[in-house]
């Protein structure tokens, strides 16, 4: 997609969790979230953490790489402590997200074509990075809905998490100490507009079926396989969805089965 449709869906993505978090009272902002530790403070503070971060790769990238030395110094607690940093009432917090993610979504439009940006392990095209914000966005806002009780509707947003998802599919083997699979893994999933998307060869012998909704709560690793309907055929494409995530980093221990089965 072009850089600026991409922007335009991070911003529609953003807006959609700014309109659940700004009509809250203060004191709703310290609820904890289903990430062990973090309210729905910190839940934004990350946000606006990561948008900081990736702003500045952009920007600076020689200021982003002394960044990066003190994360790979730090890798257990990087990610908590930038939130710490970016912690504030939750007026001031709000307004610091809102003007970090606008700065971002210029910057990101802005970028000479054919420019990778510097970030955690590897490099990236702006179009890569706004994907990775989308995946990030949703998910986080994912826990501060679980939190209040709601049910955010899905929408065709969900395409670049899908898309990433299955993209990182080597990278999940790698975070958990697994070789990467030389065999491909064909992914075909309903889209929440009736559309069917695919990714992978079709002539794969492993392959993963079901509903984009329930693989993006997957590889987010929002909730358990086992609450949901999503079909593997193949041992490699069985492997992976024990271990699937479209994010940087280690995989944490993901969501309890609900019990109930999907």
């Amino acid at each position: 997609m072009d850089i600026a449709d991409m922007v335009s869906d991070l911003n529609d993505e953003s807006a959609s969790l700014d309109a659940i978090v700004a009509g809250l009272a203060d004191a709703d902002w310290q609820r904890d979230t289903p990430a062990a530790g973090w309210t729905i403070a910190h839940q934004i503070a990350h946000l606006a953490a990561t948008d900081k971060a990736s702003l500045l790769a952009i920007t600076d990238p020689d200021a982003f790489a002394i960044e990066l030395q003190a994360a790979l110094a730090a890798p257990d607690s990087f990610v908590d402590d930038a939130a710490l940093q970016l912690l504030a009432p939750p007026a001031s917090l709000l307004g610091t997200w809102r003007a970090g993610r606008a700065a971002l979504g210029q910057a990101l439009i802005a970028v000479p074509a054919g420019r990778k940006v510097p970030w955690y392990g590897t490099s990236m095209s702006p179009v890569s990075m706004a994907t990775a914000r989308i995946m990030e966005t949703w998910a986080h806002g994912l826990d501060v809905a679980d939190t209040l009780g709601l049910t955010r509707p899905p929408s065709a947003r969900l395409r670049h998490i899908a898309f990433l998802g299955h993209r990182t599919l080597g990278y999940s083997f790698l975070a958990h100490g697994l070789p990467i699979p030389t065999e491909p893994v064909r992914l075909e999933l309903s889209g929440v507009d009736g559309q069917s998307w695919e990714f992978g060869p079709a002539d794969a012998a492993n392959r993963v079926t079901g509903p984009m909704l329930d693989f993006c709560l997957l590889v987010t690793r929002r909730r358990h396989r086992a609450d949901l309907a999503l079909w593997a055929e193949g041992p490699v494409a069985n492997e992976w969805l024990d271990i699937a995530q479209a994010f940087a980093g280690p995989p944490g221990a993901g969501r309890a089965p609900s019990g109930t089965a999907a």
